[in-house]
């Protein structure tokens, strides 16, 4: 029998706008691969192709151009991981087509602190991406995108002194608001990324 999307674990990445998914993406794909992993990355998008491109450039020469696709949901991002993730669960089955062996699917979305959250389904194992840009009265906001992923992931840490960002106020903030684990990163340095993977590994890969 064919291997379809429950036979291969997912990763939820989802976040607002500008908050630095795709960044993270490109810092976490290739170690995945260089740990031996067969992996597949999904962007979802309203109407065009324009990150699923983006991607296929950054991972030139280490992900096969068939494991990076673009699904258009044709509405809110969040319309295709929440309420119907159809679309990106046939995107994972036409991978395993091709790419029976894979280990691993990345799906990205954008979306608000409300709606980037991901139906079990669809991911595994979520997380959700917020900039120390965006404030740092982002986790003590409750919503559910901060409280209800796997791992909190609070980036751009290296801007914080320019957008009068109080990290440890973040810091407080959100262990309040969660149970879960969170990480502070900077993408452009890779401060907290080996954290992440540690995570991802233990959450989904391992569990």
């Amino acid at each position: 029998m064919s291997p379809t999307h429950r036979d291969v674990a997912t990763v939820g990445i989802g976040g607002p706008v500008g908050s630095g998914k795709t960044s993270l993406l490109t810092k976490l794909v290739p170690q995945l691969c260089e740990a031996g992993l067969d992996v597949g990355v999904i962007a979802n998008d309203i109407l065009t192709q324009e990150d699923a491109n983006r991607l296929r450039d950054r991972f030139e020469g280490v992900v096969p151009e068939s494991l990076v696709a673009g699904v258009e949901t044709g509405a809110c991002p969040h319309t295709g991981i929440r309420e119907d993730p159809s679309m990106n669960l046939q995107q994972i089955d036409s991978f395993l087509v091709e790419h029976p062996e894979l280990d691993l699917v990345l799906i990205e979305s954008g979306g608000d602190n409300l709606a980037a959250t991901f139906d079990p389904e669809l991911a595994d194992y979520s997380l959700y991406v917020i900039s120390v840009a965006e404030g740092d009265d982002i986790p003590r906001k409750r919503g559910p995108g901060v409280v209800d992923c796997d791992l909190l992931v609070i980036n751009k840490t290296d801007l914080a002194p320019y957008v009068d960002a109080d990290l440890q106020v973040m810091r407080r903030d959100a262990r309040s608001v969660r149970d879960g684990p969170f990480v502070f990163t900077d993408c452009k340095t890779e401060d907290g990324i080996a954290r992440v993977l540690d995570h991802v590994r233990d959450g989904v890969l391992f569990a």
